[in-house]
């Protein structure tokens, strides 16, 4: 009966990474507990051990103090770690049963990620970096990519090999290279750690004004220095 469910269940997510399903609308944490902290008390928390929805359309700032899990959160919606008891669901489909040609659709098509550790090719350029996978997507034309890189501060920069660059330059560009796609849901991983105020502010209104024309949900993590955006929840890890 359980292995029937499971067929069953795994049928409906087949369709989630395609052109079939034009958008994903909902991610639910259903009683999620990472193996990390199973034997920690986790009462506090208001997505451990909870129920959690969050919805396109709809800006959210994860807040905890560091080890707490904001980076275990962000690879438990990517697809990255399966290290958990309790239940992902995408639009009500179980994550459990997703292909791996369903989890490279979903990061190609509906999920956007800024990484905490950036992971760039720090022996390619700016341009580079991003061009490499916006040529897999054809999402942003050369012109919002120059004029992003222009107002992020990084027009010296184009031709520079990242790993050259500082890390809050190195930033600044791989949040550029998380927007060359489309996505449904944009998941930010302390994305101005490394800013001042000046750089992070420009972050946050090109960050406004993807969401505002995409319609997409917003998820981003902190711990303590956060965009100055208008979020609709404020949830603590």
């Amino acid at each position: 009966m359980e292995h029937e469910e499971r067929k069953r269940r795994g049928r409906g997510n087949e369709q989630i990474g395609t052109s079939v399903v034009p958008s994903m609308k909902r991610i639910e944490f259903n009683h999620i507990v990472p193996a990390a902290f199973s034997h920690e008390d986790n009462t506090s928390s208001e997505i451990w051990c909870k129920d959690m929805v969050f919805e396109k359309g709809c800006k959210y700032l994860i807040e905890a103090s560091s080890g707490r899990g904001k980076s275990t959160f962000c690879s438990y919606i990517v697809g990255y770690r399966h290290d958990y008891e309790g239940d992902i669901l995408f639009d009500g489909n179980d994550v459990k049963c997703l292909t791996i040609a369903d989890w490279t659709t979903i990061r190609r098509e509906h999920i956007g990620y800024l990484f905490q550790e950036l992971r760039l090719f720090p022996e390619l350029t700016t341009l580079e970096n991003i061009s490499i996978k916006n040529s897999l997507t054809n999402s942003l034309t050369a012109d919002e990519i120059n004029g992003w890189i222009d107002r992020l501060a990084l027009s010296d920069k184009k031709n520079t090999k990242t790993g050259l660059m500082s890390f809050g330059q190195q930033q600044r560009v791989a949040f550029i290279r998380a927007l060359a796609q489309p996505f449904d849901f944009l998941i930010l991983d302390e994305p101005i750690s490394h800013l001042d105020e000046s750089n992070a502010q420009v972050m946050s209104d090109i960050v406004q004004e993807v969401i505002s024309r995409n319609g997409a949900g917003l998820i981003i993590t902190s711990i303590g220095k956060h965009m100055d955006i208008d979020y609709d929840k404020v949830i603590r890890l």
